[in-house]
């Protein structure tokens, strides 16, 4: 009996862990289809719409939280590369469930001078499948979509590794140019 509740119990566990990936896979913007136009506040308060930005290439970042090491280390990273996204015709857009006050105190004090948009009512979140659900806290995955200026998804890096992640994207932002 013990053992048929312990496989039973590792099955609900793999299940819990497995479901929200697929989930959120099912839901993700495809490359080279159209990325969903959203209209979100920043930090500034000024709203930012997808839209807005045809004609550059978009770097649309998700990330948890303001505040946190893994979410800092990768603003920092876009912060000190800006000069070349902007040598690229690039826009930087992170965008967390987190409010436009907690963006604009995360950008004081970490010196950023690019937008930070606010999903605070997770729709973009869920719209690029990247919202997560961990029981009563949603926050949105460390996923990026680099949308050409065209307003394509190029690229999806899924599972990003902060450190060196801003020169990926730059790397990609340089391949795909070059089509």
């Amino acid at each position: 009996m013990r053992k048929k509740l312990f496989i039973a119990l590792c099955g609900l566990v793999l299940i819990a862990a497995v479901a929200p990936r697929l989930v959120r896979a099912a839901g993700r913007p495809d490359v080279g289809t159209v990325a969903p136009d959203f209209s979100l506040k920043s930090q500034d308060g000024s709203a930012v719409s997808l839209q807005g930005l045809r004609g550059k290439w978009v770097v649309l970042y998700f990330y948890p939280k303001d505040m946190t090491s893994g979410c800092t280390i990768e603003a920092h990273n876009f912060q000190r590369d800006l000069a070349e996204y902007e040598k690229r015709n690039a826009v930087i857009l992170g965008v967390s469930v987190d409010n436009v006050d907690a963006h604009k105190q995360f950008c004081v004090k970490e010196g950023l001078t690019f937008k930070l948009l606010a999903d605070h009512e997770h729709a973009v979140s869920k719209m690029y499948g990247t919202l997560t659900n961990l029981g009563v806290v949603q926050y949105a995955s460390r996923n990026t979509f680099l949308i050409n200026p065209e307003g394509k998804i190029a690229r999806v890096f899924t599972g990003v590794k902060p450190a060196g992640h801003s020169q990926e994207v730059l790397a990609a932002i340089d391949e795909l140019s070059k089509h």
